[in-house]
């Protein structure tokens, strides 16, 4: 036939799909190590938005002893305060006896869900509590 015929020789040392191989095999870990950071970052911006409508909330009580309906006040300023959390879910409480120099105390709970992969890790309720002097 006069030609030659070239016969290619598989190197059995050679690494390629390496990469791709352990790629597909962190894949999953990172993508649960992000997934679980988003998690975190939203359950604590909620901590944060809870905690500062608590604070709004009880400073609007702490001079509000001679309004007509004191705790009425105090938990409107929390909700409104709360823009970012659902209203619905959120439960606040004012304990006080509205006497100039009694203490006023605010406490506040948000329900929370950490959720990886549709799984629920952990579930239960933020509380914020602020105490304050009646003016």
């Amino acid at each position: 036939m006069g030609g030659s015929a070239v016969i290619k020789q598989h190197d059995i040392r050679s690494e390629r799909g390496q990469t791709m191989a352990e790629f597909a095999i962190v894949l999953p870990v990172l993508m649960l190590v992000v997934f679980a950071v988003v998690q975190l970052g939203i359950l604590f911006n909620n901590y944060q938005a809870l905690t500062d409508a608590v604070r709004a909330g009880a400073r609007v009580g702490a001079v509000s002893r001679l309004a007509p309906d004191p705790p009425g006040a105090t938990v409107q300023k929390v909700k409104d305060a709360a823009a970012d959390l659902d209203a619905t879910k959120l439960n606040v409480t004012v304990a006080s006896g509205w006497n100039h120099g009694d203490d006023l105390t605010v406490t506040a709970s948000y329900p929370y869900s950490l959720n990886l992969l549709g799984l629920v890790v952990k579930a239960g309720s933020l509380t914020s509590k602020t105490v304050e002097r009646v003016e």
